[in-house]
């Protein structure tokens, strides 16, 4: 047996009971398991049902009295938000103790000054349970993937809105329906707003991005569009032309080697996805991430986005990881620079119109002769090229007009749309998505 590491637990709801039911059940499992020992949890009530057994003694309501024991050597935040959490991260740093957190909005917020702290104090915090709940993705961009260019990183990394996108397209269903499911079941919130508004793909791009092209990344900037206004016109629109929709969360490089800072696009909204595309059969409440990179290519991560199994899957790994570092090092304080969540140069969002990519639109309009013609001669006048314009559901009460474009910037479009809406033909944009 090795030497024993001291676990302190932040949390005991579906997550921190997942990782306390694989602390107290080593069987079966790595070796270094049996040497990680649950010390102490905090939980808001001490009254309050428990997804697993746990002595009194071992049971606070006082987050520092975790923090601050001595017998804890790596700590395990898993109750969210920015605060308390933010300053428990920090205290726990000072005190020398390692830090695993499944917190995405902490880190996407304040994960440079977390990272510095840990640097400063020698002491590892380590994020796979950020992203992606069970799936690994944070250790391969910092470990695996770490010889290649990074080019671009995109994904379905929200399993609440690709179970409402993929009922929506499945089954016809109206998106307040399948919302009103998805919170029966217990995959959205009562507060559904940071899932269909982006907000929490949002966070996880920007870690992501922080990882794949190695500086910070000001959350407070990325363009983030959710699902709460799709129509499931669109996404039947989008089925009969031959795509599916889903909310995707991107980060891609906009400038070559050589660039200071390195300029980025960073954006998450509904997308067109084409059905051959890799992304296009990632359904249900499953998550995936593609990489693209040079030498590597293309790989895909793909796997359940969260629960109590998966995303407590991946925090045990990390205390595995510097369980195992702990036991492997000679020396007090050695931190392996792989491991560390540190920056090596500085990135910046590229200003939003300058975006390239294809667009799908749909306008409300009036049935009559030339419309698809002024139409696509708005698009022509602002540079956009047009891949297919078709017109759908005519009648004396006005049709619809769905456009996709070429590549082209955020701006070129804006004015077109702009011009567009102006016509008196054209009573309203009724969609607005990205394309793949």
């Amino acid at each position: 047996m090795g030497t024993r590491i001291g676990v302190g637990l932040l949390g005991l709801g579906t997550v921190g009971g997942g990782v306390a039911s694989i602390l107290l059940n080593p069987q079966e499992r790595h070796p270094l398991v049996k040497d990680l020992e649950l010390v102490k949890v905090a939980v808001r009530d001490l009254k309050r049902p428990r997804p697993v057994a746990l002595p009194d003694a071992m049971l606070t309501t006082d987050p520092a009295a975790v923090v601050n024991d001595p017998a804890v050597d790596v700590l395990v935040e898993v109750i969210g938000g920015i605060e308390p959490a933010r300053s428990l991260i920090l205290q726990a740093i000072d005190a020398g103790k390692s830090v695993v957190t499944a917190n995405k909005a902490v880190i996407a917020r304040h994960g440079t000054e977390i990272a510095a702290a840990a640097k400063a104090a020698g002491v590892y915090v380590l994020i796979e349970a950020a992203v992606g709940g069970g799936i690994p993705i944070i250790e391969p961009l910092k470990q695996s993937l770490g010889a290649n260019r990074i080019d671009r990183v995109s994904g379905i990394i929200n399993g609440t809105t690709n179970y409402i996108l993929t009922r929506m397209a499945e089954e016809g269903a109206a998106y307040e329906a399948v919302l009103a499911d998805a919170q029966r079941l217990g995959y959205a919130e009562a507060d559904p707003a940071a899932d269909v508004d982006g907000l929490d793909a949002a966070d996880k791009i920007a870690i992501l991005s922080t990882l794949a092209f190695g500086g910070p990344i000001d959350r407070s900037a990325i363009p983030t569009t959710g699902i709460s206004a799709l129509q499931g016109s669109d996404v039947d629109y989008a089925r009969q032309l031959g795509y599916g929709v889903k909310l995707l969360a991107v980060a891609e490089r906009l400038g070559k080697e050589g660039h200071d800072p390195l300029p980025l696009s960073l954006r998450v909204q509904p997308t067109l996805v084409p059905k051959d595309h890799p992304l296009a059969g990632v359904n249900g409440v499953n998550n995936a991430i593609l990489v693209e990179g040079e030498p590597i290519g293309r790989v895909m991560f793909y796997g359940p986005g969260a629960g109590a199994g998966p995303t407590a899957s991946a925090v045990v790994a990390d205390i595995l990881n510097i369980a195992g570092i702990r036991q492997a090092s000679d020396s007090a304080g050695s931190v392996d620079p792989l491991l560390a969540a540190d920056s090596w140069r500085s990135c910046v969002l590229d200003e939003s119109g300058a975006i390239r990519q294809r667009h799908y639109v749909r306008f409300n309009t009036l049935d009559a002769p030339g419309v698809i013609g002024k139409v696509g001669g708005c698009f022509g006048e602002c540079g956009v090229s047009i891949q297919s314009i078709v017109q759908f559901n005519a009648s004396e009460a006005g049709a619809e007009i769905v456009v996709i474009t070429h590549e082209v910037t955020e701006r070129q479009v804006s004015d077109a749309l702009q011009a567009i809406t102006d016509l008196p033909e054209v009573s309203g944009l009724a969609a607005h998505l990205g394309c793949l």
